[in-house]
């Protein structure tokens, strides 16, 4: 799986998820262009870790639901790097409430960072990798997507229900210039947000109803990885579910 000379940007790589992704990416061998709102010191430890492992970083800060903001960051990246092999959407956002306590600017807010955000970095990635004639994207979607959410959060559940209808039709739209587009849907893992979300007597009580348990951001990271190898370069449209058992389709 080796991804040695690959340039791969990872959006929401500040913490939790995206930053086990791209220690994973940079583990493989790949370059890694680290996305976040704001540069702090998550960002400055994980930055060390990939030069740690002999891969080069580097930081932009945007707001992808912005896409003055996405625009100038592929600018960026084209001009400045040269080119972009991988790009990992996994910017993602959730409010932990149930129908009647969502407003309308709740729902905008997560449905503009989790499916807005990932339309646009895929739009203009792909112009990027048209011209390569070559790529790999992956959306991180999650179980909720395909099961629904555990306690409300209706607008998480259908973002990330909605990745499963986007990667699919970038698919069929990229592999006409050799760019596959997958997805995955992580279970219940280990993650700041996932702690802020269900508490840790939550967490604790879902170890307890998943055959294989809790998972870490390393599990989802080599799902990614081998989705962004040549291992899998007939695999495209397609979701990877990595959730221990929680869910079978």
């Amino acid at each position: 799986m080796s991804l040695k000379n690959k340039i791969a940007l990872v959006t929401g790589a500040g913490k939790g998820l995206g930053k086990g992704i791209a220690l994973e990416l940079a583990s493989q061998g790949a370059d890694i262009i680290i996305n976040d709102l704001q540069y702090g010191e998550s960002v400055e430890a994980l930055e060390k870790q990939i030069q740690d492992l002999g891969c080069k970083s580097w930081f932009i800060a945007t707001d992808i639901t912005r896409e003055d903001a996405v625009k100038r960051m592929f600018s960026f990246i084209q001009n400045e790097i040269g080119r972009l092999d991988i790009l990992v959407n996994n910017a993602g956002v959730d409010r932990p409430q149930d129908i009647f306590s969502t407003s309308l600017e709740d729902w905008n807010f997560v449905m503009q960072t989790n499916i807005t955000g990932c339309f646009l970095c895929s739009k203009y990635a792909l112009l990027i990798m048209r011209d390569q004639q070559q790529g790999k994207i992956v959306n991180v979607s999650s179980v909720v997507g395909h099961q629904g959410a555990l306690k409300g959060h209706v607008h998480y559940a259908s973002s990330k229900s909605g990745l499963f209808g986007l990667t699919k039709t970038l698919a069929r739209t990229a592999a006409a210039f050799g760019v596959n587009v997958n997805a995955v849907a992580p279970g219940v893992i280990e993650t700041e947000l996932s702690l802020k979300t269900h508490g840790e007597s939550g967490m604790e009580t879902l170890r307890k109803g998943i055959p294989l348990g809790l998972g870490n951001v390393k599990d989802v990271g080599m799902a990614v990885a081998f989705l962004c190898s040549d291992g899998a370069r007939y695999i495209t449209g397609t979701t990877l579910d990595v959730n221990g058992g929680l869910y079978f389709r």
